[in-house]
C-alpha cells in the first residue's frame, strides 16, 4: 500500500491532521455509551426502590456499570424487569450517537478556515521561550518568577519579556552562538544590553569602548567582584596600559611572514576595502621587507621594533636611502645568510624608477604617519599584556579599548590592528581527543563590538564567525542599521555572512525603512481569517430576510515594516534620560519570534549597585616591564636578569619574568 501523499503546512509536517478528530469522536461515543449505562442502572432502581429485599434508593447514583453486576446476580430472576431497563439505556445510548453523528455531518459538510493556508509565524510564549534557553528551566513551579534569580543564570543580555501578569524576565543566551544586534543611536542598547552583560559575564571580554563610559560604569565590579584584570587600552591618552603589534611576531618561526603580512595588510588598507591601486600594493610589498628587516635588528641590539621605529628607517636625516636599501639587500638574519623577502623587497625598490621608488616611499610612509604622535608611539613602544593572555591569564581578563570621537577616525587603523590579532591569535590550539575537537583555553572570550562596521571590513571577522564558537569566544556585535552591514563602500556588501553565523537577532525600533522591511521579512508571514457578513431584507424591518457568514483566509506579515517603525521606543525626560523602555524583537534560530521589552539596568537593584562601584584610577598590568633608558621609548633595552640586577635597574614592582626566546626578561610595573 502506498503511503498517504504528505502536504502538510508548515507546523503540522510532524503532526497527524486527523488525529483530534478521531479523539473526539471517541470521547463522544463513550460518552454515549456511559449515558445508557446510567440510564439502564437508574431505571432498573426506580423498578426495585420499595423492594424488600433488595433494598435499592431511586434516590441514589449509583455507578453506570451498576446494571452489569446485578444482571450477573438477578439475571434469571429479574430478567424483564433488566431487559426494560436495557431497552432505556439502548434508546438513549442510540439518541446520543445519533446526535454525534449528525453533529459530525454538519462540521465535515461546514467551511473551516486554515490557519496555516498562507503562513504559520506568531509571537513566541513562555514554552518557546523556555524551549530556546533564553529562559532558564525551572526546577521548581514558580522559582522563574523570582527576580532576584534571574542574575545568577550566566549568559549575555539579549533582551526582556513581560508575561501576562506584567513580570519581566531577562533573556539571557549563554551558549557559544554569536548575536547580532540592530539599534539605532540614543535607542538604549547600551543601558539595556551592553552594561547589564558587562556587570554580570564573569569571564574574559574585549570591549570597543566610546567616550569610555563602559570603563565608568562597569570596570570596578568586573575587577572587585569578577575578579578580572581589567586594562584600559586608550592610545591618545596617556593613561592607557602599552601594546606593541609587532611583539605579537613570531619571529624565527614558520608563521613569521604570515604575520607580518597579515599586520601590514591592516595597516594599508585601514578601511578594509582591499589592495586596489598599485601603489597600496607595492608599498605593502615594502612595508613587510623593512618590518622584517626591523624585527632581527631589534633581536641583534636588544633595542625595541616598534611601528615608529620603522616610520623612522625610512624617513632616517643620518641615513641614506640607498644605505638603508644595501643593508637590506645584504643582510645576514638567518644564521649567516640573507632573509630573502627581505632582500627581495630592497631590490624592487633599487631597481625601480626614482620617480616611481619615491612614489611607492611616500605612499607606505603616509599609513605610518598616525604612530608620529609621540603619545600614540609611547602607547606602543612596548606590551603590558599580550593576546594569548586574554584567554590564558590565571584570571579572566578585560580589556577596554577606548577611542573619544574626536580620535575615532584617526585611531580606526589601530584598533582593527588590535581587534583583528585578537581574532587570529585567539583561535589556535584546537586538539582532537576521543574524536571530540577540544580547544585549549582557560577562560571564554566575548567580543562586545559596539559600532563594529565603523572599523570597516573586517574579512578575518567575517570569515571565522563560523568556527570561533569552537574556540571559546563569543561575539556580541551592534550595528545602527542593516544597510550598515550590508553597504558596498564601508561595510561587508549584500551578500555578507556575519548575520547568518548569528543565531540570536535582537532589534530595537529602526530609523530606516530598509531596516524595517528586514526584520518584518524575519517575522514571516501569518494567516489572518477574516469574517464578512452579508444581509438582505428592508432596514426598517425587525428581521432581516437574510444573513449569510463568509470567511476568507488573508495572507499578512506578522509585523509590517511600518509597524516594525512604529514599536514603543524609550520614554525620555527632558534631559534624554530613559523613563520607561521600550519594545524590542528578539529572534532565536528555531524558534518563534519573541516580541519584548528591554531591559534597563538602572531598573534593577542588583544591577545598579554594581555600577556605582567606583572603576581603578589605573590599568591592571599582566607583566612587568622595564623603565626606558631615555625618553624614547624606541631606545629602550631589555636586559637579562643578572645584568638588570647588577645595574641597579629592576624595579622591586616586578611580578614575573617572560620567556622570549632564549633569554630570560623582566620588565618594571612602573610607567
Amino acid at each position: 500500500m502506498k503511503d498517504k501523499f504528505n502536504n502538510s503546512i508548515g507546523p503540522l509536517a510532524h503532526k497527524s491532521g486527523s488525529s483530534s478528530n478521531k479523539g473526539l469522536r471517541a470521547f463522544v461515543a463513550l460518552m454515549a455509551l456511559w449515558l445508557g449505562l446510567q440510564t439502564a442502572t437508574q431505571v432498573f432502581a426506580f423498578e426495585f426502590q420499595f423492594h424488600p429485599l433488595l433494598g435499592l434508593n431511586v434516590f441514589h447514583i449509583y455507578a453506570p456499570w451498576a446494571i452489569i453486576v446485578w444482571a450477573v446476580n438477578w439475571g434469571e430472576t429479574y430478567s424483564s424487569y433488566l431487559l426494560r431497563a436495557g431497552n432505556f439505556g439502548i434508546l438513549v445510548a442510540g439518541v446520543g450517537l445519533l446526535l454525534q453523528t449528525v453533529v459530525i455531518m454538519v462540521l465535515d459538510n461546514s467551511a473551516k478556515a486554515s490557519l496555516y493556508m498562507h503562513g504559520s509565524a506568531r509571537w513566541a510564549n513562555l514554552k518557546d521561550i523556555r524551549l530556546s534557553g533564553l529562559l532558564p528551566r525551572p526546577r521548581r513551579l514558580f522559582f522563574w518568577l523570582l527576580g532576584k534569580q534571574q542574575l545568577k543564570s550566566s549568559g549575555v543580555f539579549v533582551g526582556a519579556w513581560q508575561d501576562k501578569r506584567g513580570q519581566t524576565h531577562y533573556l539571557r543566551h549563554s551558549g557559544g552562538e554569536h548575536v547580532l544586534c540592530i539599534a539605532p543611536t540614543g535607542s538604549g542598547k547600551g543601558v539595556g544590553l551592553v552594561i547589564p552583560t558587562l556587570l554580570t559575564w564573569p569571564q574574559s571580554t574585549v570591549i570597543t569602548d566610546l567616550k569610555g563610559e563602559l570603563w565608568g560604569a562597569t570596570a570596578g565590579w568586573r575587577q572587585q567582584r569578577a575578579n578580572n584584570k581589567v586594562l584600559r587600552f586608550e592610545p591618545a591618552t596617556k593613561d592607557s596600559v602599552r601594546w606593541n603589534p609587532l611583539d605579537e611576531i613570531r619571529l624565527g618561526t614558520q608563521f613569521e611572514v604570515g604575520d607580518v603580512q597579515n599586520l601590514v595588510n591592516l595597516i594599508v588598507d585601514p578601511d578594509g576595502r582591499g589592495l586596489e591601486t598599485h601603489w597600496q600594493k607595492t608599498s605593502h610589498a615594502l612595508l613587510v621587507g623593512v618590518m622584517i628587516h626591523a624585527l632581527y635588528l631589534a633581536k641583534k641590539t636588544g633595542e625595541k621594533a616598534t611601528l615608529q621605529h620603522i616610520d623612522r628607517m625610512l624617513s632616517d636625516p643620518q641615513k641614506s636611502l640607498n644605505d638603508l636599501w644595501q643593508e637590506m639587500r645584504y643582510n645576514l638574519h638567518r644564521n649567516g645568510s640573507s632573509h630573502e623577502l627581505v632582500s627581495s623587497a630592497a631590490m624592487d625598490m633599487i631597481s625601480r624608477p626614482i620617480e616611481e621608488a619615491g612614489s611607492v616611499l611616500s605612499t607606505a610612509k603616509s599609513y605610518l604617519s598616525l604612530y608620529r604622535d609621540p603619545v600614540v608611539a609611547e602607547n606602543i613602544c612596548s606590551s603590558d599584556f599580550c593576546i594569548n593572555d586574554l584567554m590564558n591569564n590565571d584570571s579572566p581578563v578585560s580589556l577596554y579599548i577606548v577611542t573619544q570621537p574626536n580620535d575615532k577616525t584617526r585611531l580606526r587603523p589601530l584598533v582593527r590592528i588590535l581587534i583583528n590579532m585578537v581574532i587570529r591569535l585567539s583561535a589556535q590550539g584546537l586538539t582532537i581527543s576521543d574524536g571530540i575537537p577540544k580547544a585549549s583555553y582557560k577562560h571564554r572570550l566575548l567580543l562586545m563590538l559596539d559600532e563594529f562596521p565603523a572599523l570597516g571590513k573586517l574579512d578575518i571577522l567575517q570569515e571565522s564567525l563560523a568556527f570561533l564558537r569552537g574556540y571559546g569566544i563569543k561575539c556580541y556585535l551592534i550595528c545602527q542599521d542593516i544597510t550598515q552591514l550590508k553597504s558596498r563602500e564601508y561595510g561587508y556588501g549584500p551578500d555578507e555572512s556575519i548575520s547568518s553565523n548569528c543565531a540570536v537577532v535582537n532589534a530595537f525600533a529602526p530609523n530606516r525603512i530598509e531596516t524595517a522591511e528586514h526584520l518584518s521579512k524575519l517575522t514571516g508571514q501569518t494567516t489572518i481569517v477574516k469574517e464578512q457578513i452579508t444581509t438582505s431584507g428592508h432596514r426598517a424591518s425587525m428581521l432581516l430576510g437574510n444573513v449569510s457568514r463568509t470567511t476568507h483566509e488573508v495572507q499578512r506579515p506578522l509585523l509590517t515594516p511600518d509597524e516594525c517603525m512604529r514599536m514603543q521606543g524609550a520614554i525620555k525626560d527632558n534631559h534624554g534620560m530613559i523613563e520607561k523602555p521600550g519594545d524590542m524583537l528578539v529572534f532565536m534560530a528555531g524558534y518563534p519570534a519573541i516580541y519584548g521589552v528591554q531591559p534597563l539596568y538602572f531598573k534593577d537593584p542588583a544591577l545598579m549597585a554594581r555600577s556605582r562601584i567606583s572603576p581603578p584610577e589605573k590599568s591592571d598590568t599582566l607583566k612587568t616591564r622595564f623603565k626606558p633608558s631615555s625618553s624614547i621609548c624606541n631606545d629602550a633595552k631589555r636586559l637579562p636578569i643578572e645584568e638588570a640586577g647588577a645595574t641597579g635597574r629592576l624595579d622591586t614592582g616586578h611580578e614575573h619574568s617572560i620567556q622570549r626566546g632564549a633569554t630570560t626578561h623582566v620588565r618594571s610595573s612602573s610607567r
